[in-house]
């Protein structure tokens, strides 16, 4: 039997983050991922300063490793109509290509990896866990996003009973012809509202690297909508193409429509395997991010009284960071569901520079108001959460 001190299932950057805390607190960690790494994955993939600074990234050096695209600012409207440009004096975001950011993180994580293997079974005996009947663990972190293993062990009704946020996206290497025909810009993003603003897609270049996707926050509509973003893309000969792609799917919870448990005894959920997703733009590298920054303060906490009891401290941080959940029904990005007039003075609204940066870019979703979370020692308390 092969023992560790913590067994991290998933190795995204919830998984990759919370591993390098522990292992930082002198834990022997093991991380299990049924890919190999570096590995496909679906996600528009953009980061923000704060993930920056709490990732402790040196951009310089991963810039070296792989792309990292500056975004100084982002076209905005309504899909179909004209845009609006909200700019920057500095970066804002950056566009970073997911299957080079997890392997990046996974590799300086300093837990030991168990990659190409399956998370089968778990078994609780005495205080401990029995991973694929080879692992022994006292503590088992599930990041494994949205269709986790652990949190269907923890009880959580993964993809029946919930209502997750839908959607499709591809990313691909661009040839010359279509890096030098295509009017996407290279430093902006350009996010387009559904009609009925309950969705939005995207169009983002990264270096040599196109992503294009939509998201909603039902299935409802979703493959029209996305249908009608392609169409607007080549006719606005913003990606002049005549066959895309193949594009894949993905689903996450926001974090007030999940009703998935954050600890139990011996175990806790971090990223999207809790359903952590930002209410308003569905983003989840971010919160990923942080509530494994937050899950490694708490483990610290319980100085080995992993019982729920003993993580409770977890709940109480996640609370302070992000607000008690309220389970209600996902809110649409920006405006909630609304009659006719007051949606057709919301498509008004994502039309106006104001309203675009000051609320739906700078407050739902790049948060600029909101600090990073500093993952050195005695920094992670609620008082620092402004």
């Amino acid at each position: 039997m092969d023992r560790c001190d913590a067994l991290i299932v998933g190795g995204g950057p919830a998984g990759s983050t919370c591993a390098r805390e522990l292992v930082r607190q002198g834990l022997d960690v093991v991380v299990l991922d049924q890919a190999r790494f570096p590995r496909d994955k679906t996600c528009a993939g953009w980061i923000t300063p704060q993930v920056v600074e709490s990732l402790q990234l040196d951009l310089a050096d991963y810039a070296r490793h792989g792309t990292l695209q500056p975004l100084t600012g982002f076209d905005c409207g309504v899909l179909g109509g004209p845009l609006t440009t909200v700019r920057y004096p500095d970066a804002v975001s950056f566009g970073i290509r997911r299957s080079e950011f997890d392997h990046y993180l996974l590799q300086r994580c300093g837990a030991r990896l168990a990659l190409e293997t399956p998370f089968a079974n778990a078994v609780r005996q005495a205080g401990q866990w029995i991973v694929n009947e080879h692992w022994q663990t006292p503590l088992l972190i599930g990041a494994g996003g949205h269709f986790c293993p652990v949190a269907k062990l923890l009880g959580a009704d993964v993809g029946r009973g919930e209502q997750a946020f839908v959607a499709r996206e591809t990313e691909f290497p661009m040839d010359r012809a279509l890096a030098l025909n295509s009017r996407v810009s290279a430093t902006r993003g350009e996010l387009l509202f559904c009609d009925d603003l309950a969705g939005y897609g995207w169009c983002l270049r990264k270096g040599n690297y196109l992503n294009v996707g939509l998201g909603r926050d039902t299935t409802t509509g979703l493959g029209d909508d996305l249908q009608r973003l392609l169409r607007w893309l080549v006719s606005t000969q913003r990606v002049p193409l005549q066959q895309w792609p193949r594009f894949r799917g993905h689903a996450y919870l926001a974090y007030n429509r999940s009703r998935r448990p954050l600890v139990a005894d011996g175990c806790l959920l971090v990223g999207d395997a809790a359903g952590m997703a930002c209410e308003r733009s569905g983003e989840g590298i971010r919160p990923a991010v942080e509530s494994a920054l937050l899950a490694a303060v708490a483990v610290g906490e319980a100085r080995g009284d992993y019982r729920a009891t003993g993580l409770a401290s977890y709940i109480a941080l996640v609370e302070a960071r992000f607000g008690p959940r309220q389970h209600h029904p996902l809110p649409t990005v920006g405006l909630p569901r609304t009659p006719r007039w007051r949606r057709a003075a919301g498509r008004w609204l994502v039309s106006t520079e104001p309203f675009l940066r000051h609320v739906v870019l700078d407050r739902f979703f790049l948060q600029r108001a909101a600090s990073a979370l500093h993952p050195a020692a005695g920094t992670l308390k609620p008082e620092n959460f402004s």
